[in-house]
């Protein structure tokens, strides 16, 4: 059984650990940036069936990244809300620049 955990911030360097591969990773901010484009255009053309397209978008980067690069299980399977905040930590840490510094650490 894995290991069961009880906080987000006991969670994210799992999930971080995850996502060693570069292309893994490129991929997964692809697809966010997709989804954020994706969100306005849906607003302001008011076109809401586009939403129906954010879980094929978010999910198909993601599950091309570890199936075919990381070569892992992604962790959405084990953890859905815990893995879909940390999408989001990591899309912003990378927008930020920092998240390569946080990888090598681990």
């Amino acid at each position: 059984m894995s290991k069961q955990y009880k906080t987000f911030k006991e969670f994210y360097p799992f999930y971080l650990s995850q996502h060693q591969d570069l292309v893994c990773r490129r991929l997964h901010y692809l697809g966010s940036t997709i989804i954020v484009v994706l969100l306005i255009n849906t607003f302001i053309n008011q076109q809401w069936w586009q939403l129906g397209w954010l879980p094929v978008i978010g999910y198909g980067f993601a599950w091309i990244g570890h199936f075919m690069f990381e070569k892992n299980r992604p962790a959405t399977f084990t953890y859905p809300l815990y893995s879909l905040l940390g999408d989001w930590v990591m899309y912003g840490q990378m927008l930020k620049r920092v998240l390569s510094k946080l990888i090598a650490k681990l």
